[in-house]
């Protein structure tokens, strides 16, 4: 498995991510931002709004909480639903939340880190274009999903497989070997089977 990453370098990368991804939003069309990304019911532009939510603040996140009984995938889904806020609003709010280091209540850095790696394919993708991750911040992520149950479950998803990077020293679990790109494997762990190059969906 991938060493663990330094708390600075995490937020290094996840500023990177963002000014990538501002930059990157304020490029598509009122077309693309209405193309259906890989999160279920979320168009591109509700996942480039969605990004600018884990800067809600404590008070603001236990509210909503309370308001969807505690569904926490309902409530993220429904948030960014009901969020009007257009796409260049989203893009200059990532901007601005560049050297912040607030995360969402009851996470680590890990969370937005991995947040600003899914979903930046969650957009790309599906607009065929090719986003790539750097391996060091991948591999954090595919150990830290691999690592963790709730939401994606990925070592119980993925029992009787190990996966071994062929970009990175990743490599976890038992079983039939699967070898892919570190960015597959993040795509797999994080629940986008679909997208995830040519492995297999988890079970």
């Amino acid at each position: 498995m991938g060493a663990i990453m330094d708390t600075d370098l995490i937020w290094q990368h996840i500023d990177e991510q963002r000014l990538e991804l501002a930059a990157l939003i304020e490029t598509l069309t009122p077309a693309q931002l209405a193309t259906p990304s890989l999160c279920d019911a979320w168009t591109v532009r509700d996942v480039a709004v969605h990004l600018t939510h884990s800067h809600t603040s404590p008070s603001r996140a236990m509210l909503a909480a309370c308001r969807y009984g505690f569904r926490f995938d309902t409530m993220i889904r429904e948030l960014a639903l009901r969020d009007h806020t257009s796409a260049d609003e989203a893009a200059a709010t990532l901007r601005a939340m560049v050297g912040s280091r607030r995360h969402p209540i009851g996470t680590t850095p890990m969370a937005p880190l991995l947040d600003s790696l899914l979903h930046g394919q969650d957009i790309t993708v599906p607009l065929a274009i090719d986003r790539t991750m750097p391996h060091d911040a991948a591999t954090a992520c595919a150990a830290y999903l691999w690592s963790t149950g709730f939401p994606f479950h990925a070592r119980r998803r993925n029992a009787g497989r190990r996966f071994v990077a062929t970009d990175s020293g990743f490599a976890v679990g038992e079983g039939e070997v699967v070898e892919a790109p570190i960015r597959d494997i993040v795509m797999l762990f994080g629940g986008r089977s679909s997208a995830a190059g040519v492995l297999a969906p988890s079970l």
